[in-house]
């Protein structure tokens, strides 16, 4: 064994004076509560974008088929299917790109493939109840719908499994606006080619979301009713909405269904291009985590820094007898930078105990509350990535490290003459 980490580690049994015990237990600290916060806001944020995208994903589905004049718009414009298209889409289960190459050079291959498929009518329309007008847009779901994936969001009563003829699912935004109730009746006024068309339609469940602009603006009603209003044949539709397995693979498996499964009067988008806005907003929100993983590193950057001079201006004598005995800089500069990473290995050991304990604690009790109505969430959701430990572990150790190298140069600042005659 080398004498470097032999020494080292005595030193660190020994603890030092007062005052070298104290800024030890300072740069442990500072040095814990830096890795902590930076696993906690990597969690935090990790944990709020997922659960905003599965929100979207479980309203949205991932990828939408539909007559391209009807991309940024919810007319109604009707095409049939044809059933063997769904049933080849229903079956994709890998793709490889055309285009795209993974590092390697190899084609890019998915990790999966189509999970659920389904059809739907969009019909918008004016709710009124007591004297108050509501602009909605019905969303005609039928048998097909990925009942579990809205029932997440029901807000009380049996699940659903479909909707009767006459039945209508709303958001608790309109509810509470209009003063509506499962089992209230309301009429829905639409426009028809320039005629007016009113349908009493009954509150069959409430659903939240917790997507404000979303939530305001759709209800679920029956396929079957929706295509009786607008005078559709039972094949017709407006749209596909396409599951898929892996959320990684949504940008390939939408260039591959736009290519090769779809006729050309068609047109497919997967949900980040659809609302391209709240994405955007998701990705920003990476900003405010760079800049305190930043500052963090920082600080315990800079307490390991101050920590190793101290320590080396308060061995002197030490260094002293080390090199009369012959040590050369280098040798007695890995004593101290072994020192400083056994510091550092303590405090990211600390740090990691801490961020994911309040990690746990804020996934069981979510003791840090939000304005549902700003971040569509009334809690911090947290989600501990393994591969996030190892970078900010890693990255603390490493970075830390090399900061530490020109700082203990201070070494061959002390003669040993004059040390040892000094003492």
């Amino acid at each position: 064994m080398k004498y470097e980490p032999w020494i080292a580690k005595k030193l660190m049994a020994s603890g030092g004076g007062g005052f070298t015990r104290v800024i030890l237990w300072i740069a442990t600290g500072a040095v814990g509560l830096s890795v902590a916060v930076m696993i906690l806001s990597l969690a935090l944020m990790t944990g709020f974008k997922h659960e905003i995208t599965r929100k979207m994903f479980g309203f949205w589905g991932h990828i939408h088929i539909s007559d391209p004049r009807t991309i940024r718009s919810y007319e109604a414009l009707p095409f049939t299917p044809d059933p063997k298209m769904i049933e080849s889409i229903a079956h994709i289960r890998s793709v490889t790109s055309d285009e795209e190459t993974e590092p390697s050079g190899k084609p890019l291959v998915s990790k999966g493939g189509v999970h659920h498929i389904e059809s739907y009518i969009y019909l918008p329309g004016i709710i009124t109840h007591d004297d108050q007008l509501e602009g909605i847009v019905l969303k005609g779901v039928g048998e097909d719908y990925d009942w579990p994936a809205i029932n997440q969001y029901n807000e009380g009563g049996p699940p659903w499994s479909g909707i009767a003829e006459d039945g209508l699912i709303i958001s608790r935004i309109t509810a509470d606006r209009l003063r509506l109730k499962s089992e209230d009746k309301l009429i829905l006024h639409f426009v028809r080619e320039g005629r007016q068309m009113q349908r009493r339609f009954t509150i069959q469940g409430i659903y939240k979301t917790g997507l404000e602009e979303n939530d305001a603006k759709f209800a679920l009603a029956s396929i079957h009713r929706v295509r009786d209003i607008l005078e559709w044949d039972s094949t017709q539709v407006s749209g596909l909405e396409i599951s898929i397995e892996h959320i990684e693979d949504m940008n390939l498996l939408t260039d591959y269904i736009y290519r090769h499964e779809i006729p050309a009067n068609l047109y497919a988008e997967n949900i980040r291009e659809k609302f391209p806005s709240l994405f955007e907003w998701l990705e920003l929100q990476d900003i405010n985590t760079v800049v305190i993983i930043g500052l963090m590193l920082a600080v315990a950057v800079i307490n390991m820094i101050t920590a190793l001079l101290i320590l080396i201006l308060e061995r002197t004598q030490m260094i002293g007898i080390l090199k009369s005995m012959g040590a050369q800089d280098r040798s007695i500069r890995q004593v101290f930078l072994w020192f400083a990473m056994f510091i550092t290995i303590g405090g990211i050991c600390i740090g990691n105990i801490l961020g994911l304990g309040l990690a746990w604690l804020q996934d069981h009790f979510r003791f840090i509350r939000l304005d549902e109505a700003d971040y569509y969430l009334d809690y911090a959701p947290v989600m501990v990535l393994p591969w996030h430990l190892a970078i900010v572990n890693i990255g603390a150790l490493v970075l830390i490290g090399l900061c530490l190298i020109a700082p203990s140069f201070l070494v061959s600042k002390v003669n040993p003459i004059k040390t040892i005659h000094f003492q």
